[in-house]
């Protein structure tokens, strides 16, 4: 404060016009270690919202993949149930043919046969649906894996930065230490999500 030519500044005045001349604060570190953890802490933010925003999408992928999977599943589920009215109808030709008097078997023989056909069409049909339906589940367990990856590099991140904070406010060199393994800690996990592994 100033009046009648008289200035006082105050400790965090005085510690402004130190960290401007890149003097030392008041507890012997340098600014240095203050600009560094500032720049540090920006770049794992900016890095930290890019694996956020991976996982977000690993995760809305899995969700998309596991409802093809469930309409595949629907559809082949559809098939099975259409091969099976074919086989009761196959059946009862057969039943027809067995008692039919002779004039008429060929007719119910030729029944059987178109159903048996079709059981095959239909058969194959859903049997390549069953296989899309698994073909996407897998898919949506290795989105939902990756998007696991990204989480944890995330919270990583997220850890390094409440350390950065920490090591700030109380000029410890250990917490500084420590931010940086975190922060390494987020990097490789990011790096097995970013690789599927």
């Amino acid at each position: 404060m100033s009046g009648a030519g008289f200035h006082v500044h105050g400790p965090h005045d005085h510690e402004l016009e130190h960290a401007q001349q890149g003097g030392h604060d008041a507890h012997g570190g340098s600014s240095k270690m203050i600009n560094q953890i500032a720049m540090f802490t920006a770049i794992i933010a900016t890095v930290g919202a890019i694996f956020a925003y991976l996982g977000g999408a690993t995760q809305a992928n899995a969700g998309l993949y596991k409802n093809n999977a469930a309409i595949k599943k629907t559809e082949a589920s559809n098939q099975w149930n259409y091969f099976q009215s074919k086989s009761t109808k196959q059946s009862l030709a057969e039943f027809a043919r067995d008692l039919a008097p002779p004039e008429k078997k060929v007719d119910y023989q030729a029944k059987v046969d178109r159903y048996e056909r079709e059981k095959k069409e239909i058969e194959a049909e859903a049997r390549k649906l069953d296989a899309q339906s698994v073909a996407w589940d897998k898919q949506s367990d290795e989105q939902m894996h990756q998007h696991h990856r990204w989480a944890q590099a995330t919270t990583a991140l997220q850890v390094c930065i409440a350390l950065a904070a920490i090591a700030l406010l109380t000029k410890k060199k250990w917490l500084e230490y420590a931010m940086f393994a975190m922060a390494g800690i987020g990097a490789v996990i990011g790096g097995a999500a970013a690789m599927h592994l």
